[in-house]
């Protein structure tokens, strides 16, 4: 049985990733902050599923993490999923610095407690749901946008080491585009995906050992072609109408 740890599971893609991998057999640990939400998981598969709560942005995480990783053994996966973003234009700033918290310093301790754990036992894969919105620079939500590209940059960086060091961990950065969750909750966005179908394009994603994964061609198309404005144009676009 293949085993998996998923950070951030308690709703949205990530409860739905976390029932498709269970779905498929997997004994998966599932770790968020509403202990609640994840023992609603665990009691729809009480053999595969373990838990844990872990609020990411106290220092305790990597330890609460560790906990889990030993309570279950060897790990194939960890995807971590936790993140939270707004659209902050008038730059708010208990806003900018509980998005940096969360999706740089929370992330990062994790992301190298994985790292760490996965060279000693000597592979593994680790998944990181980062965002299309860390492709360019968002006016209307600039910690969150450049919050996903620090996200996307560092796991990248892990692989070059990985990969310097002769280590058989595998690294995969998914983008997805705008998702109907609680997250996007009060906003008008195109092109809204269900969280069930971008779950069902993660795992897909991951089962590939892609590499980058934007989710999905819509949104791939169009970050192709946002990439391709020049700077001095993007810089002077209006994305608050």
């Amino acid at each position: 049985m293949k085993k998996a740890i998923i950070m951030g599971a308690s709703s949205g893609i990530g409860r739905e990733v976390a029932l498709l991998l269970c779905q498929a057999g997997w004994h998966i640990g599932i770790a968020a902050r509403r202990l609640e939400a994840l023992q609603e998981i665990q009691a729809q598969y009480p053999a595969q599923v373990g838990i844990a709560q872990i609020d990411v942005t106290y220092e305790d995480a990597p330890t609460l993490l560790s906990r889990l990783a030993d309570e279950m053994g060897r790990i194939d996966l960890y995807i971590h999923m936790s993140g939270i973003g707004k659209q902050n234009p008038m730059l708010e700033p208990g806003i900018e610095a509980a998005t940096v918290d969360t999706n740089v310093v929370g992330f990062t301790r994790l992301i190298d407690t994985m790292f760490h754990l996965m060279e000693k036992q000597g592979q593994g894969h680790i998944a990181v749901v980062s965002s299309i919105a860390g492709t360019k620079g968002l006016g209307p939500a600039p910690s969150y946008s450049a919050t996903k590209a620090y996200q996307s940059i560092y796991i990248q960086a892990l692989e070059q080491l990985a990969h310097s060091r002769r280590l058989a961990i595998t690294f995969t950065d998914i983008r997805p585009g705008f998702v109907d969750t609680p997250l996007l909750s009060g906003g008008h966005y195109p092109m809204l995906m269900s969280k069930e179908r971008v779950a069902r394009d993660i795992v897909r994603c991951i089962s590939a050992h892609r590499h980058v994964a934007v989710i999905d061609t819509r949104y791939a198309i169009l970050t192709f072609f946002w990439r391709l404005i020049p700077d001095f144009l993007w810089r002077r676009m209006n994305l608050t109408k």
